[in-house]
């Protein structure tokens, strides 16, 4: 590490499979305390220098996704994490986040789930209605 981050303190992250071969290859030859990424000139990595190296701009506006941003990139991960089942304590340390609060705005959750929700609501209420009239001995409940 080069720059601290924000909260000056270490951060631990976990490294998904299919990042390792690539993380290998930019290692080989490193010694431990090299910088396992650079600037295009050998400096320091910035915002600025990955805008540019990349040409996010124009990959942006190619995929139809102006507004798009690197930081978005890093609520796209967070929500696909918390979507995966990680608990939310555990991407508040892989965020660095002081607060659960500031961790649970970076989540955005499709829709999908909202329907999930309802259907599994609907079919609970459903089957507590049918043993409710059973038991009643009357005609089954409905479901709205």
């Amino acid at each position: 590490m080069t720059k601290p981050i924000k909260s000056r303190k270490e951060r631990r992250v976990p490294i998904v499979e299919p990042l390792r071969p690539v993380l290998k290859r930019l290692s080989e030859g490193k010694q431990p305390e090299d910088s396992l990424l650079v600037g295009p000139k050998g400096g320091y990595l910035t915002t600025a220098t990955v805008r540019d190296a990349t040409d996010w701009d124009s990959i942006v506006a190619g995929l139809g996704l102006p507004d798009l941003t690197r930081h978005g990139l890093r609520h796209t991960g967070a929500t696909w994490m918390a979507d995966a089942g990680i608990p939310l304590h555990v991407l508040q340390d892989i965020l660095g986040h002081a607060s659960m609060e500031t961790t649970r705005g970076y989540l955005h959750p499709d829709d999908r789930h909202l329907a999930s929700a309802a259907e599994q609501a609907n079919a609970f209420l459903s089957a507590a209605g049918q043993r409710k009239q059973a038991r009643r001995g009357g005609p089954s409940a409905r479901t709205i």
